[in-house]
């Protein structure tokens, strides 16, 4: 009779067992289709054989685990790659912008470069003329707008970049103190020896995120924690304590605190990855040497026009007799010199009298002196520090935006397809099949009903057991 009870335990075991894994199964089939799941199998093991009478009796199966498919390495790689991934995006918008401000089309700064200095040469064939003076006066103008125009332009791309960047914090922080929450959750459960799956499919997908956006790097410790460190090594996740991050806003300026235990430290460019670099460095770097190399160009571009002009000769409106010392635009080269120099680009008259076309200081009819050498300036001069004319200069600038915006988009189309690529990978070896699970599912089946079978043998044998007794 007791060997009739093993065998009825034994079977037992066996139909929990399968019921046990056929819930697996259908949970596998239920979220096929969820983003970030990781497929969960049921490790089974033989209950520990006992001794009886001189042999050694099964007594059934149990399942000792539930784990799921997961590959650090398949994962390390897909989070290397979306810190990459981010890192060009946050690059990518603002360089189509950028294509637009600095273009190759007519309309642009080079051809108000062109109008002002033709101008000049306009002047020079009618040093006289008042129309003529009135076109040289308007074509500074109409320069200064269009260096002003570009400021304007970049201001909007770096504003649109501050606002993303603001918005962008509070979902961060979110996802940060939810990383820690799931680190704790995993800690409570697995401490008990069970297996937090969905916690840990909840908190590598938030990583993925934090990669793609941050370029977080993370560490697992012996209790199943992650920690999650920005990529200078400041932390943002130390077990279940979650770091904040806020920013601060300085004028049109924003920029990124982290707070940990109540002491709030800056983030550089070298303790971002991700999304977030790709953003700081075009508005802190690439764009702040695009102001700069503008600046540039204003001051050169005034200051030598300005030199000529200033030592030409006009006739004072007032007194009707030759004057000199007159600067054709504001002076921007200073001592000191002007800041944001481009913004500032003006004509420092509006009389069209005070136009300095003469060489000579008797400032006789005719003369063009000045107006020619002006005129001359587009083709004559270099830009400091430079072997650019003007125009050359300017070109310069537009050909580095190209080129950037050219290998922004090779890397962000290499990176995609990588990161496409390791997914399906990770898909492949963590995701579910649902050809898999059908056929693990008429396996668990046919156990099941073989369970039951045995079960019902088993009832019937100790029935003619129990009547043979009787």
């Amino acid at each position: 009779m007791t060997s009739l009870l093993n065998a009825l335990n034994a079977g037992k075991t066996s139909l929990l067992t399968n019921q046990k894994a056929i819930e697996i199964v259908g949970n596998n089939i239920a979220n096929v289709n969820t983003e970030g799941y990781s497929r969960q199998r049921a490790e089974m093991m033989e209950i520990p054989s006992v001794n009886f009478g001189g042999f050694f009796i099964g007594q059934g199966v149990a399942v000792s685990d539930v784990s799921r498919d997961y590959s650090v390495f398949i994962n390390r790689q897909l989070q290397d790659k979306s810190i990459e991934y981010g890192e060009e995006t946050g690059r990518s918008g603002s360089l189509t912008e950028l294509e637009r401000i600095f273009n190759v089309s007519e309309d642009n700064l080079a051809s108000q470069l062109n109008d002002f200095f033709d101008a000049w040469q306009e002047l020079s064939t009618n040093p006289s003329g008042q129309v003529e003076r009135d076109v040289v006066i308007q074509r500074g103008e109409l320069l200064g707008e269009a260096f002003n125009g570009i400021n304007q332009d970049i201001d909007t791309v770096v504003n649109n970049m501050n606002i993303e960047i603001v918005s962008g914090v509070s979902s961060l922080n979110e996802k940060i103190a939810e990383i820690a929450r799931l680190n704790e959750r995993i800690n409570l459960v697995e401490v008990s020896g069970q297996t937090a799956n969905s916690a840990r499919d909840q908190r590598d997908l938030l990583i993925n995120d934090l990669s793609e956006t941050l370029g977080v790097k993370t560490y697992t410790d012996n209790r199943g924690m992650l920690s999650v460190n920005l990529p200078g090594g400041l932390p943002l996740v130390q077990g279940n304590q979650a770091m904040t991050i806020s920013t601060v806003t300085n004028g049109t300026d924003v920029s990124l605190q982290l707070e940990v235990a109540g002491t709030k430290t800056d983030l550089t460019l070298d303790n971002l990855g991700g999304q977030f670099k790709g953003m700081f460095a075009m508005r802190d770097v690439f764009i702040a040497d695009l102001r700069t190399s503008l600046d540039t160009l204003a001051v050169d571009l005034t200051d030598a026009v300005n030199d000529i002009h200033s030592s030409g000769w006009f006739t004072d409106p007032a007194t009707g007799l030759p004057d000199t010392g007159q600067l054709f635009f504001n002076d921007l080269a200073g001592p000191p010199v002007v800041a944001n120099a481009s913004r500032h680009v003006a004509v420092a008259f509006t009389d069209p009298a005070r136009v300095a076309a003469a060489g000579l200081n008797t400032a006789a009819p005719g003369d063009n002196k000045t107006a020619l050498a002006i005129g001359q300036l587009e083709v004559n001069h270099k830009v400091a520090g430079t072997n650019d004319t003007f125009d050359n200069f300017f070109s310069q600038m537009v050909a580095t935006v190209g080129i950037e915006a050219a290998r922004n988009k090779l890397a962000l189309g290499g990176a995609e397809d990588a990161a496409t690529q390791l997914q399906n990978l990770r898909d492949g070896y963590s995701g579910v099949s649902l050809e898999e699970e059908m056929i693990d599912l008429i396996q668990y089946q046919r156990g099941f009903e073989s369970s039951a079978k045995f079960l019902s043998t088993v009832d019937e044998m100790m029935n003619a057991l129990l009547q043979l007794k009787a």
